[in-house]
């Protein structure tokens, strides 16, 4: 039996942090009653401000039915409102109701905590390489699916 190449094991350890990485945050964020998806969704509308559902559901690259289920769990919470799009009636805008702008804060305090905590002893230099390399991957990556697209 072969050993797994550098390459292989670069994917197979950025494949099992990422999956433990959601998991240890799932778990913490459960505290103030969320989801790893309903962070994500206070996360993508405290980058971008209030977006329709389908701006939303592209931004998390989720389906429609997903985000409504989590959409409507949400409104429960009190953490969200749909508003009605004032360019198109027909479109709901999500909002970030006060709730959700008070718990988002927390749970991005949490998150940097988190990330400081995991690299701490990493040094900067390390953390830029790292940085560089992920994105080379996500850039070719894209340039492959790109290709994958095209007849």
């Amino acid at each position: 039996m072969s050993r797994a190449t550098e390459k292989e094991q670069l994917f197979d350890e950025m494949a099992a942090f990422n999956r433990k990485l959601r998991s240890f945050f799932d778990a913490r964020v459960a505290e103030k009653g969320l989801t790893l998806a309903r962070a994500r969704m206070l996360f993508a509308l405290s980058r971008r401000g209030p977006l329709t559902q389908k701006e939303l559901a592209e931004e998390l690259e989720i389906e429609t039915p997903t985000l409504v289920r989590v959409l409507d769990a949400m409104e429960k919470q009190s953490l969200i409102e749909r508003r009605s799009d004032e360019v198109d009636r027909r479109a709901k805008r999500i909002h970030m109701t006060p709730e959700g702008v008070s718990v988002f804060g927390d749970v991005d305090m949490q998150a940097k905590a988190m990330r400081a905590e995991i690299a701490a002893d990493i040094s900067t230099d390390n953390i830029r390489a790292a940085l560089e390399v992920v994105r080379r991957l996500s850039a070719n990556l894209q340039n492959l699916a790109g290709e994958k697209v095209q007849p």
